[in-house]
């Protein structure tokens, strides 16, 4: 299969499977061949607003029978968690960089020149190569184990800096859950999930700055017992302070709470 076919990685565990699906929409660092000569070159090396390391942070997944799907492509090529017809889903004037970005989050041109920005026709093309392939694979483990199980839950995981002035000025909070104002999930994994990620020293809000974006809000309908949650994280949690590379030894008490969530929304399901 050629590298537009499949532009993500999906391990399905062997043994133990049962109804939750992870998904990691922005830990992806390559770039398609054919593109990659129009980015900056200094800047694609390690491409900014890379939710970076998730998929070491979440690597126990597995090993309790949960799906997992994961980009292969930086969020530079396409941004999973925006809307196909780029609409912004919040209007409190913070910065949202776009379906097919031209920025970073603090503000750098990400591309060689004006001219390779790409046009209408080559962001339809990146929405049938890259992006469709995605979220149609979501919806297929959907209905798949809806269909087995009777229920199932996405987790959508994500990172971001501690301080993005453009998004807003003050720090984010260690944690914080989105659900679209509980539209996205029944309440009863809305609470196990904040319990379990409140039970710690970690600071959390629930919805507060941010709701889930398009993945989570595309997902998730518990009126159906399809239930998508979006957790949002500080990287300087299982970073260095610096944010560039992995800590194990602040890892593990993420890992831990993390599992910990995990395993009391998987006996729920199992209810």
């Amino acid at each position: 299969m050629s590298e537009t076919k499949k532009p993500f990685e999906l391990i399905v565990p062997k043994e133990k499977k049962v109804p939750f699906i992870l998904s990691i929409p922005h830990c992806g660092t390559a770039f398609p061949t054919e593109l990659k000569q129009t980015y900056n070159q200094s800047l694609i090396s390690a491409p900014d607003d890379t939710d970076w390391f998730l998929e070491i942070l979440y690597d126990f997944a597995e090993e309790m029978g949960i799906t997992i799907i994961k980009a292969k492509y930086s969020r530079w090529v396409i941004d999973l968690n925006r809307t196909p017809e780029n609409q912004s889903l919040y209007n409190d004037g913070r910065i949202i960089t776009s379906l097919c970005p031209t920025t970073d989050f603090l503000g750098n041109m990400i591309y060689r020149s004006q001219e390779d920005i790409p046009n209408k026709a080559e962001i339809q093309r990146r929405l049938d190569s890259y992006y469709w392939p995605y979220h149609n694979q979501i919806d297929l483990l959907l209905k798949n184990y809806k269909s087995d199980f009777g229920k199932v839950l996405f987790w959508d995981a994500h990172s971001i800096r501690r301080n993005v002035k453009t998004i807003q000025e003050n720090p984010f909070p260690d944690l914080i859950l989105g659900n679209n104002d509980q539209k996205t999930s029944g309440v009863e994994y809305i609470d196990i999930a904040l319990e379990n990620l409140s039970s710690g020293t970690f600071e959390i809000t629930h919805n507060t700055p941010f709701k889930g974006g398009f993945i989570t809000r595309s997902k998730g309908d518990p009126s159906q017992n399809i239930h998508a949650l979006q957790l949002e994280m500080c990287k300087d949690l299982y970073m260095t302070s610096n944010e560039t590379e992995y800590d194990p030894i602040k890892a593990r008490s993420v890992k831990k709470m993390l599992k910990k969530t995990f395993n009391h929304l998987i006996v729920a399901l199992n209810a």
